[in-house]
């Protein structure tokens, strides 16, 4: 017996895969903290899907002409959370209108009550699930996280996943991405929404 007779056959998981994809009429949305992947798992799921991409974080930064940070800093977190719920809610009318697309989200965005609200309502919620020192490891990779800038990564992890695990939990799908390669996930998300 061959290596090659115990994979399973691409055109076989290429007709899967398309055969999810028509079923699919509204945006994923991918939920999650910082440094679950959900941008990376979003480009491959997308790409897998045969369908658009696009980061929030990307979005709102073009709306602004500011990087998150500069956000963050010079109008506070409460003045971001209110322009990212505007802008989550244009990329899913937007999806839902052209029939589908992948969005990652900001670590915090599903926790604002009318994002959430939204994004349970007009798209398929995933959460990216991940434990807190793969999160850490990913989160040093880059110096833009304003949340992690102001003391030690691990333990600000922690109590964010400890306060947004009630809301993440309420996303449609709960995927754990641990330290799976990104395709493994994407692969994971699309089994789940095939179900």
């Amino acid at each position: 017996m061959r290596l090659e007779d115990d994979l399973p056959d691409p055109r076989e998981i290429s007709d899967g895969i398309a055969a999810i994809a028509q079923r699919i009429d509204r945006p994923i949305v991918l939920v999650g903290l910082m440094g679950a992947g959900k941008s990376t798992v979003g480009r491959k799921l997308a790409s897998l899907l045969d369908t658009n991409f696009t980061d929030a974080d990307e979005a709102i930064e073009d709306a602004a002409q500011l990087s998150i940070a500069e956000i963050f800093e010079q109008f506070g977190e409460d003045y971001f959370r209110d322009g990212e719920r505007r802008v989550i809610a244009r990329l899913i009318e937007e999806g839902v209108a052209s029939g589908g697309g992948v969005i990652a989200t900001g670590g915090g965005a599903f926790v604002n009550d009318e994002t959430r609200a939204f994004i349970l309502q007009s798209a398929i919620a995933v959460w990216i699930d991940c434990d807190i020192d793969t999160l850490v490891e990913r989160t040093s990779r880059r110096d833009t996280r304003p949340l992690l800038r102001d003391g030690d990564p691990h333990e600000i992890l922690t109590r964010l996943y400890q306060q947004r695990e009630p809301f993440y939990s309420q996303a449609h799908l709960r995927i754990a991405s641990q330290s799976a390669p990104h395709h493994e996930t994407a692969m994971a998300i699309l089994e789940a929404i095939g179900k």
